[in-house]
């Protein structure tokens, strides 16, 4: 248990900064900062924090730097560009513990394109394949519920109480869109996830692609901004909460989250990281209740346990699939061994 003490504070820290990032991105859109100008701030501080960063860790071992290989890049942050925009825009119609429940569908949706792109086997014989397609349709089933399903409010924030007197269609209204723009925002998340180890198998510089890639969508949202925004004034960082909001995006949103789940997925491996994204959505329950005065409600209760039900499922099935492979390989040295030594003994016997 002592390995995972440091791996286990470390991911808290990472899910704390990850909610921190959309508490405070949505008060600075509350305030007139739009989701493209925050997103080209955020990843321009990201990417000149990683520049000297990259580069030195990986100054011994770095593979050239081709123009196919920058292609992969331009492509990557296209995905992670978009998945952004939506993930902001789907904020700032929401609340925090929508925006977290639905981060949830991330494991589902990769499992469903890495099979799609034959990286991932689906055996309909074996029962961890069964779990792994059983757990994604659950968790695309509590999705729904927590974007059609509103029901009645369990936790009231100061916000909410506020403004009980909106109009309740448009408030419903916003809500599904949000929603929907979130479940967008996860499927370029894992659009970005699958291209993104496709990237690392041929160039396994893991900072280097990081800086690349916040550097083509601070360009991407840049070129945005200049088409989108015409008022000069949106690019202000007044009030002061704007430029506090873009410092912790660029600095813990990017470098130190990444940095951390880096080093924790290097020392445990891709089971024990996932097993904290619901971890999400208790934090930000607390955080958008206290900062935010968001308030809770029963249908994202109930959607957000059948999607943590349906994330395990997956995240089970998986753990079988590497659990199996193990056995194989340890049946398969196991016969291979006798074999060898049977051979040895006849050479001998002939000798």
């Amino acid at each position: 248990m002592g390995k995972l003490t440091l791996p286990f504070i470390g991911m808290i820290m990472a899910e704390i900064a990850q909610v921190g990032l959309i508490i405070l991105s949505k008060k600075a859109m509350a305030q007139g900062m739009t989701n493209f100008i925050f997103i080209f701030y955020s990843n321009s501080i990201a990417s000149l924090l990683l520049l000297p960063t990259s580069f030195l860790v990986h100054r011994f071992q770095r593979p050239p730097i081709t123009f196919s290989t920058l292609s992969r890049f331009f492509l990557l942050a296209l995905l992670g560009y978009l998945a952004q925009a939506f993930g902001y825009a789907g904020i700032y119609y929401g609340s925090a513990t929508l925006s977290t429940s639905m981060l949830n569908l991330v494991p589902g949706f990769t499992f469903l394109l890495a099979v799609l792109f034959r990286m991932e086997q689906l055996d309909w014989r074996k029962f961890s394949s069964q779990a792994k397609l059983l757990g994604t349709i659950v968790s695309i089933a509590g999705a729904f519920i927590v974007t059609l399903y509103k029901g009645p409010a369990l936790l009231m924030g100061v916000s909410s109480v506020n403004s009980s007197q909106l109009p309740l269609l448009s408030e419903d209204s916003n809500w599904i869109l949000a929603g929907v723009l979130l479940a967008a925002d996860c499927i370029m998340a894992s659009a970005y996830i699958i291209v993104q180890a496709y990237i690392l198998k041929k160039y396994p510089a893991e900072l280097i692609v990081v800086f690349f890639y916040c550097f083509f969508v601070g360009i991407q949202s840049g070129v945005t901004c200049l088409v989108v925004e015409r008022d000069i004034s949106a690019w202000s960082l007044e009030p002061k909460l704007r430029l506090l909001a873009v410092l912790y995006s660029g600095v813990f949103g990017s470098a130190f989250q990444v940095g951390v789940i880096t080093w924790c997925l290097h020392q445990t491996g891709p089971v024990f990281i996932s097993m904290f994204k619901p971890l999400g959505i208790v934090i930000s329950v607390v955080l958008g209740f206290l900062f935010l005065g968001d308030a809770f409600y029963l249908g994202s209760l109930i959607g957000a346990i059948v999607i943590v039900v349906g994330f395990y499922s997956v995240l089970w099935g998986k753990a079988k699939d590497i659990e199996d492979v193990g056995v194989r390989s340890l049946e398969s040295k196991g016969k291979q061994t006798p074999l060898l030594e049977e051979n040895s003994h006849e050479d001998i016997q002939g000798h």
